[in-house]
């Protein structure tokens, strides 16, 4: 077995036991568990929560005393089996601790699959810039399948009769609703993930046997004074504003599609029944811009590579402000097709840009940091924030939610973050540089 197909088949694994339950969350929240949006907001705070400290702790031990293979390994393992806890709780405050405790297994796996799939190919003297697009555009595929097959166990009219059998064997089992089928589908695909990862080479840490003059040397904390650079600390604060508007999809791209089914004339549209399928077009898109992402990054830099996520960002949430399953149903469709370079112009290049920047000693911490920002503090600030907007001033008097007023104010939000951006980020690029992340 080649080393690019090991870590294709890592990456498709890695993104299907996130994508399996991540955008369904919205639907299972709101219309299984009757959480307000404010509840809600909290629940999926636990992404940003499980990314503060985690990824650059798992980054640390990586770089420092753990075999990177072998801590992957335990750490899906250990989110595969808190995912089966997940259909029992009803309460958003129990299900916060448990799904809490899942991210904090899970999202450091992120970082450290980049970091892994990183050292492997230059191990193996592959060009990472040429080589790794094409593998991780298969983590999106991966997000994809999971998005697909959890739409179909759970709708109740699937027209796939294997779908209804899988459905209906779970629910037997479990006792629950199908809706929980998401869990187990990502739980079962996460034990065996890890399992896999042990078929990996060996990726030894980088300053196992290096001596250290400082505490932050030994606790390996170096990867932090990258903050004390301008260039990287505003680089990581806009992180954090793109990781918010990435959380906001998220959160609400299936729960606004869903929600048409409160408009009779939309109530049984295919929208509303195949919600997740239809947001799934953005992770296909993905697979498109993924591939672009070379010749964008030496073409034109990680700043106007960058620029152009940020307004991507805004075209995604204007063009859902307007959008409906009829006359705009085109809209729609666009705004997942826009969401491809909106999501891989940032979160791939922005590795990329991480790993060309920083010495090899502390790239799996300082993934870690890029996943802090993003994932962390921009999660959580995305979650709270949207939460209590929703609730404070987008609720209509039936209880629904005025759904292009929320869009519209996101597509502001990212409009606003990206002059900034532009203003003051400073960075000339020299496409040379990029070479040096294959040697």
């Amino acid at each position: 077995m080649s080393i690019k197909f090991k870590l294709t088949v890592l990456s498709f694994f890695q993104f299907f036991v996130w994508g399996a339950w991540l955008t369904t969350l919205g639907s299972y929240g709101f219309g299984f568990k009757g959480w307000t949006g404010q509840e809600f907001g909290v629940v999926f705070m636990t992404l940003g929560l499980g990314s503060l400290i985690m990824p650059a702790l798992i980054g640390i031990i990586a770089d420092r005393w753990m075999n990177g293979e072998r801590l992957y390994a335990l750490m899906h393992i250990l989110y595969g089996i808190t995912l089966f806890i997940l259909p029992a709780l009803d309460a958003p405050s129990s299900f916060f601790w448990i799904l809490l405790l899942s991210m904090c297994f899970y999202m450091p796996t992120i970082a450290l699959s980049n970091a892994l799939s990183y050292r492997i190919l230059i191990d193996n003297q592959l060009d990472v810039i040429k080589v790794f697009p094409p593998i991780r555009v298969w983590g999106t595929v991966g997000f994809i399948a999971a998005m697909w097959i959890t739409n179909l166990v759970s709708d109740p009219q699937s027209p796939l009769d294997a779908g209804k059998v899988l459905g209906q064997k779970i629910s037997a089992i479990t006792g629950h609703a199908v809706n929980a089928n998401q869990f187990y589908i990502a739980g079962v695909f996460a034990v065996l993930l890890g399992l896999y990862a042990l078929t990996l080479p060996k990726c030894p840490p980088e300053n196992k046997s290096k001596g250290s003059t400082s505490w932050a040397e030994k606790l390996g904390l170096n990867a932090f004074k990258l903050l004390g650079n301008y260039k990287m600390l505003i680089f990581f604060l806009f992180s954090m504003f793109l990781g918010a508007a990435l959380q906001l999809t998220n959160m609400y791209g299936d729960t606004y599609l869903k929600d048409f089914e409160n408009i009779p004339q939309y109530a049984d549209s295919f929208v509303v029944r195949y919600s997740t399928m239809i947001i799934s077009i953005s992770q296909i898109s993905e697979t498109l811009f993924i591939l672009a992402i070379p010749f964008f990054m030496k073409k034109f830099g990680i700043k106007k590579v960058m620029l152009i996520s940020m307004f991507a960002w805004v075209l995604r949430f204007g063009l859902f402000s307007y959008g409906n399953p009829e006359g705009f149903f085109w809209m729609i469709v666009l705004s997942n097709i826009v969401y491809g370079m909106a999501f891989d112009f940032f979160n791939i290049s922005g590795s990329l840009f991480v790993e060309t920047s920083t010495d090899k000693e502390i790239r799996s911490s300082a993934q870690g940091l890029f996943m802090m920002m993003t994932n962390g503090f921009g999660s959580i600030m995305g979650s709270l924030l949207s939460g209590w907007m929703i609730d404070k001033f987008y609720l209509l008097p039936d209880g629904t939610k005025d759904w292009p007023g929320i869009w519209m104010v996101f597509a502001v939000y990212a409009l606003v973050v990206a002059i900034f951006f532009a203003l003051l980020f400073r960075h000339k690029h020299n496409p040379a540089e990029l070479q040096s992340i294959s040697h």
